[in-house]
């Protein structure tokens, strides 16, 4: 996959996503290794903003480093796969088995900051996150399990109680409440 290219042909829907595409690019354009963890400035991750059938429903896991409740998903880690990668993210730390992708398009973009911070008992200095998010749909019926390394709750709530829940105010105003509003779009265009 051509990634420049693939990021260059999103269309932003804000000024936040129009910047930080021009941003991403910018890392693209270093040569530098963004798969990897390796690359301690900034690397890419995937995203995953999970509804119900209903659509008014977001699955969201308690993240044990943040103290807050955040969208699921994780580290490339080498996959050049970002729809792959969210997909098993979704898998790996809430257990849902039903899910299915609404939109073979990336559905939002953003650069989030990553506070240093310790993780398996090794400090993690400050870095980036150039991160694609995709949108599925899961079974609300299905169980769900805590991912113990990485959460320690995972929960169904309502579009507005997914806001409410983030402890990261950037999160709640920035990319949650973006991220609702682009799903009640994607409703309208059924």
């Amino acid at each position: 996959m051509d990634i420049r290219n693939y990021i260059a042909n999103y269309k932003p829907y804000n000024e936040q996503e129009a910047n930080d595409q021009k941003q991403m690019l910018k890392w693209i354009d270093t040569g530098l290794d963004l798969f990897t963890r390796e690359n301690g400035m900034a690397h890419f991750t995937s995203s995953a903003w999970v509804c119900d059938q209903s659509h008014q429903h977001i699955l969201m896991a308690y993240h044990n480093i943040y103290q807050s409740y955040s969208w699921l998903g994780g580290h490339n880690d080498g996959d050049q796969n970002f729809k792959h990668v969210a997909y098993r993210e979704v898998k790996e730390e809430s257990g849902v088995e039903h899910i299915k992708l609404l939109s073979d398009d990336i559905f939002s973009l953003e650069i989030l900051t990553v506070d240093g911070h310790i993780k398996h008992g090794v400090y993690v200095p400050g870095h980036l996150h150039l991160n694609l998010t995709y949108v599925f749909e899961a079974d609300r019926n299905d169980p769900v399990f805590v991912k113990e390394d990485e959460n320690s709750a995972v929960n169904w709530f309502t579009k507005q109680e997914a806001i409410d829940k983030s402890s990261e105010e950037w999160f709640r105003t920035h990319i949650y409440n973006k991220l609702n509003e682009k799903l009640e779009l994607l409703d309208q265009k059924k």
